[in-house]
């Protein structure tokens, strides 16, 4: 005569056996943001650096362009703006384009 599963755990015949625990979290990476730094020149005026921040940045205004204009001359560099990759190699490139010294991408 056979026994059912059932008949056969409870009479200890069959070990019992736990189910594996949930393991599959989600888990959401953030990708990095990335900065583009605008580098002081000998042939860029503050108006023009000015200018091209305010033209190709979003929501720059112009204190803040002309703050940081004055950064990159005072300092030799400012980052002008940070954010995710494809928008920071547009907006890099469209810099670049201007005739802006600007250092390579990097994280930030």
């Amino acid at each position: 005569m056979t026994k059912t599963l059932l008949e056969a755990v409870k009479a200890g015949v069959v070990g019992s056996v736990a189910a594996p625990e949930k393991t599959s979290q989600t888990v959401r990476k953030t990708s990095p943001n990335y900065k583009v730094i605008v580098l002081n020149d000998d042939f860029n005026t503050f108006e023009h650096v000015s200018e091209c921040l305010i033209k190709y940045i979003p929501n720059m205004t112009g204190d803040r362009a002309w703050k940081l204009t004055n950064q990159v001359h005072f300092d030799g560099q400012a980052t002008v703006w940070v954010g995710q990759l494809e928008q920071a190699e547009l907006y890099h490139m469209q810099l670049g384009m201007e005739g802006l010294t600007l250092a390579p991408l990097e994280t930030a």
